[in-house]
């Protein structure tokens, strides 16, 4: 399952600075973890108004279907911004949705290299690995985002999926599904895989 395009807004935000003829130091990014309602990422990295401009207009257009305008945009941000890994992330999710596997991985990987501990990257990631077939990499991606918020429930459900469907591993998938429905309890769909898995395990009452 992957995010909606502009859901990444929530969890990124850019500092507009003055911008300057000096180097610019490399993005930092704060994760903060709250429990109840998600995690919220922050970067902060000095931009012109018209690279923040751009990004929120890179983002309108995706959520509006304009991929291809989007995906420009995004681009010359990263050329012009390339300690930035929010740009890259959207990036990754639109060569996604295009169905260009090796640009969305390329992208998420350099995001990767700004922020090794971002959820959505990891997730993100983990989605096109499964895709892709590499199924035991799709799963580290997936536990390596888990390790960041044990509460992402996109990546706890889809480490159910693959444990489940792709790996055979049915204590993983049950686990993974039973916290899930945990987090997202009005899930009907989940319900019933627990269900299967259970009378597939000899574990039905």
């Amino acid at each position: 399952m992957s995010m909606r395009i502009l859901s990444i807004v929530s969890l990124l935000m850019l500092v507009t600075a003055c911008a300057s003829t000096a180097p610019r130091p490399r993005a930092t990014a704060q994760i903060e973890i709250q429990e109840q309602v998600g995690f919220t990422i922050t970067e902060s990295v000095s931009v012109s108004d018209k690279v923040r401009a751009d990004y929120e207009s890179a983002l309108m257009l995706l959520e509006q279907g304009h991929a291809e305008q989007g995906i420009g945009i995004l681009e010359s941000i990263t050329e012009i911004a390339p300690e930035v890994s929010g740009p890259r992330i959207d990036l990754g999710i639109a060569y996604h949705r295009q169905g260009d596997f090796e640009s969305a991985e390329r992208q998420l990987q350099s995001a990767l290299d700004i922020n090794a501990d971002h959820p959505v990257v990891h997730n993100e990631l983990g989605i096109i690995y499964r895709k892709t077939g590499r199924f035991a990499e799709a799963r580290r991606s997936y536990e390596a985002a888990l390790a960041v918020y044990p509460g992402y429930h996109h990546a706890r459900r889809n480490l159910g999926v693959l444990c489940d469907l792709y790996l055979g591993d049915l204590n993983c998938a049950l686990a993974s599904y039973v916290a899930y429905l945990e987090t997202v309890p009005a899930d009907e769909q989940a319900s019933m895989w627990i269900a299967d898995l259970r009378y597939r395990m000899g574990l039905q009452e």
